[in-house]
């Protein structure tokens, strides 16, 4: 597809969903010229199409789905260890409403976002829903 065949005109820092086989995986945009794109894919987006191995069964990793003990839970390989571990995190009781600007700017802010960079912790995945 060329960029002059394209409906809206892409920004840097737009996120766009790429076919690969069967899986779709997204990339953001980092520079933006005249007649091309140039995008990054995250790490954390290319291991999330790997499946491994957690208490004997098959687990797709950095996919976040509905928790059992808390609200989400997500598989993530640690990689001091190399094991599989499940982060749980998230209050099954409350509504996040994310939607509104104060309330996701003051969760941020709170959290302290920008640095959360283990992808272990459950502040890494709140902050990421964010």
């Amino acid at each position: 597809m060329r960029l002059k065949e394209l409906e809206i005109t892409p920004q840097v820092g737009d996120i766009l969903e790429i076919e690969l086989g069967d899986q779709v995986v997204e990339t953001v945009i980092v520079e933006v010229t005249e007649d091309s794109i140039v995008a990054e894919t995250d790490n954390t987006v290319a291991e999330g199409l790997l499946e491994a191995e957690y208490k004997g069964r098959k687990v797709k990793l950095n996919k976040p789905t509905r928790g059992d003990v808390k609200k989400f839970k997500v598989f993530v390989k640690n990689p001091k260890t190399g094991r599989v571990v499940k982060v749980n995190f998230g209050d099954p009781h409350m509504s996040i409403k994310k939607h509104i600007p104060s309330r996701r700017k003051s969760f941020r802010a709170r959290h302290n976002c920008s640095t959360a960079k283990d992808k272990t912790t459950a502040r890494y995945w709140s902050c990421r829903k964010w």
